[in-house]
């Protein structure tokens, strides 16, 4: 097993929380900063999730103002250890990084960037607490395709818990995590992402090893079960009134947008179609930021 390295070339600092020990980075201009509050980048949830996946905004956004990119609860350097993996824990956690961001800077709303369904965490914090949330950027989100929305009970999730059962039987649960993890499934689900073959090798073998630690297998068989998406998403989705901006990709599996009707004639949401996969800051990072910097102000 190789030791996890960073993800970013940033400081990396860890924080006691009701999600458990969570870990994050952090960097800022060292002159020159914009008006800015500081940014929140929050990566997404799949079998090799870590902040890895938001590395090019990262250094983006540190030549401009203060930024921090968590690792959720389950992946990265954050607590790996065995238990449920839900909307609450993931909400806990960005909820406990963004108090403490507005006391180390002295601000009272925080902007955030969230990828794929880190938004749905991203936003069930901003309606839990939204004077802590300024503006949100959803790079991918789900929630949006299919036919169907999603209303259900609040905090309701769409969670099989037999798939789960059979997912961590003692005898095969390593076996399948391994079989998942495995260097040319990794890339195969990345391509996917991507749309194409032209991936960011970088990424991959940081996927790679992030994928050979202790406990890693936990959170991603609960997200294969479901157990993190929100039933209620929808709902959420619809009573956001702060100023709301989305990517959506052209290319790969996360292209169907076709749930955004219940938002996009809303003067606070801004959707844009941006050229590339559900990660296209990877590809072009400059056509990236041209569209989303001015949202920041």
């Amino acid at each position: 097993m190789s030791v996890l390295p960073p993800a970013l070339d940033a400081e990396r600092f860890e924080i006691d929380t009701p999600a458990g020990r969570v870990s994050a980075y952090r960097a800022w201009p060292s002159s020159g900063a914009a008006n800015l509050p500081p940014v929140l980048l929050v990566h997404s949830v799949n079998a090799s999730g870590s902040a890895a996946e938001v590395k090019p905004m990262f250094e983006h956004c540190r030549r401009r103002r203060a930024v921090y990119a968590l690792d959720l609860p389950g992946f990265g350097f954050s607590e790996r250890r065995d238990r449920v993996y839900t909307p609450r824990l993931m909400t806990d956690a960005i909820h406990a990084l963004l108090a403490h961001m507005r006391e180390a800077h002295g601000v009272e709303a925080i902007d955030v960037l969230g990828v794929s369904l880190a938004v749905e965490f991203v936003v069930r914090a901003q309606q839990e607490a939204p004077h802590t949330v300024r503006r949100m950027a959803l790079v991918s989100p789900t929630g949006f395709s299919g036919p169907k929305r999603r209303y259900g009970p609040p905090g309701s999730t769409l969670f099989q818990a037999w798939l789960l059962k059979i997912l961590s039987w003692p005898f095969w649960t390593e076996g399948i995590y391994r079989n998942l993890t495995r260097p040319s499934v990794i890339r195969y689900f990345l391509e996917r992402t991507w749309g194409s073959k032209r991936i960011d090798d970088a990424l991959w073998r940081y996927d790679v090893i992030t994928t050979r630690q202790p406990g890693a297998r936990f959170a991603p068989l609960h997200f294969v079960s479901a157990g993190m998406f929100s039933r209620d998403i929808n709902t959420l989705y619809e009573a956001v009134t702060c100023p709301v901006w989305v990517s959506m990709a052209t290319r790969g599996d996360f292209t169907d947008y076709q749930g955004k009707v219940t938002v996009e004639q809303r003067p606070n949401w801004q959707f844009h179609a941006i050229e590339g996969g559900a990660l296209p800051y990877f590809e072009d990072l400059a056509a990236f930021t041209d569209k989303l910097d001015p949202f920041w102000g």
